[in-house]
C-alpha cells in the first residue's frame, strides 16, 4: 500500500472515511465501528483515529507500525495512562471543539438552578399549580474558574445576558469579555462575589480541588457551583456538605471522581443538585465539529510529519 494508512474508529467511520478522502490525498482510510473489525485491519495502519475513552488496549497492540493517535476528543487520560501505548506515538486531541457545548451547559445550568427548573418539573408530575419569582441571569456575576477557548466561548454567551462576566487563570490577564481576571491566588475572593462559579480548568496536580471547603464557604449562600471539567478539580465531599448545610444555594455537576456515579454516593441525594451524565463535550453534529481539525492535522502531517501536528499532548519520556 502506498498511502499511510489510517484507522478511523468511530460509530460515524465511514462518513469520516469518506470526506477525509476527499481533503486529504496521500492517505488510506481504513474504517471501523467495532473493535473486532479495527482487529483485522489494525496491523496496516500508521495513524489510528478515535474517540479517547473508547479505544482498547488490544487495538493499540495489534498495531505495530503506529506513530499517531488523532484523538476525537479533548480527554485522553485513557491513552496516557497506557502502558502498551510507546511513548514514541504522537498523540494529538481535538481542543477547541467544544466550546459550543460546554457553553450551552454551562447556561443551562444556570438557568436551571436559578429558575429552580427541576421543582417545576416535580410539580408537573403532581399536577401542582405553584408560582415563585423567577429570578433573572441579567445583572449577576458569573466567575469562570480556567480561561481557555470553551471559557471565551462561555464568555461570549453570557454577555448578551447581561452577565457580568470575571475569570481565574494564572495564565492570562486580559480576555475579551471579561469584566476583571483574578489570579489562581485570589480564588476565594473571586468566589466570594459571585454568584455562579463556573469550572473550566483543565485537570492536573495544580487544579486538584481547586475548589474545596474554603472556596465554598467564601462563596455567598445565594450562588452557584458548575462543574463541568473533570471530577478532580472540585472536592466532592465538601460540595455535598456545603449543600446539605445550606451554605451554597445549589450546584450542577457534570464531572465526577468516579463515573458513573455510583449509587451509593451521597450527591445523589443532596439538596438543589442537578446532576449529568458527563454530556457536556457532547453534541448532535460531533462528528461535523471534529472533522475539519482532523483533516488539518492529517494535511499537516502530509507535508511535515509529527512536528506539524497541531493540539500535541506532552507526554513523560
Amino acid at each position: 500500500m502506498a498511502d499511510t494508512q489510517v484507522l478511523i474508529f468511530d460509530p460515524d467511520a465511514q462518513w469520516y472515511s469518506e470526506t477525509l478522502a476527499q481533503q486529504c490525498p496521500g492517505y488510506g482510510f481504513l474504517p471501523a465501528v467495532t473493535v473486532e473489525d479495527a482487529l483485522k485491519v489494525a496491523a496496516d495502519a500508521e495513524i489510528l483515529c478515535g474517540l479517547a475513552p473508547f479505544i482498547p488496549v488490544e487495538m493499540i497492540q495489534a498495531m505495530p507500525k503506529l506513530k499517531w493517535v488523532q484523538a476525537l476528543t479533548t480527554g485522553v487520560d485513557h491513552l496516557l495512562h497506557m502502558p502498551e501505548l510507546s511513548t514514541d506515538v504522537v498523540i494529538t486531541n481535538t481542543r477547541g471543539m467544544h466550546g459550543p457545548q460546554m457553553s450551552e451547559l454551562a447556561v443551562l445550568m444556570m438557568l436551571s438552578l436559578a429558575r429552580q427548573f427541576p421543582a417545576m418539573l416535580a410539580n408537573q408530575e403532581t399536577s401542582t399549580w405553584k408560582q415563585w419569582p423567577q429570578p433573572l441571569l441579567q445583572g449577576k456575576t458569573v466567575c469562570i474558574v480556567g480561561l481557555g477557548v470553551i471559557a471565551e466561548a462561555l464568555a461570549a454567551r453570557c454577555n448578551p445576558f447581561g452577565l457580568r462576566v470575571t475569570g481565574v487563570s494564572d495564565g492570562r490577564s486580559a480576555v475579551e469579555g471579561f469584566a476583571r481576571i483574578f489570579k489562581r491566588s485570589q480564588i476565594k475572593e473571586a468566589a466570594a462575589e459571585a454568584d455562579f462559579v463556573v469550572v473550566i480548568v483543565p485537570y492536573g496536580p495544580e487544579t486538584h480541588h481547586i475548589i474545596k471547603a474554603d472556596v465554598l464557604k467564601a462563596m455567598k449562600q445565594s450562588a452557584y457551583l458548575i462543574n463541568i471539567a473533570r471530577g478532580g478539580c472540585v472536592d466532592q465531599d465538601a460540595v455535598t456538605t456545603a449543600l446539605n448545610s445550606g451554605e451554597i444555594a445549589g450546584a450542577g455537576l457534570d464531572v465526577f471522581n468516579t463515573e458513573p456515579l455510583p449509587e451509593t454516593s451521597p450527591l445523589w441525594s443532596a439538596p438543589n443538585l442537578i446532576i449529568t451524565p458527563h454530556i457536556g463535550g457532547m453534541s448532535d453534529c460531533y462528528a461535523q465539529q471534529a472533522q475539519p481539525i482532523v483533516a488539518d492535522n492529517l494535511n499537516a502531517y502530509v507535508k511535515g510529519g509529527a512536528a506539524a501536528l497541531k493540539n500535541v499532548i506532552e507526554r513523560p519520556s
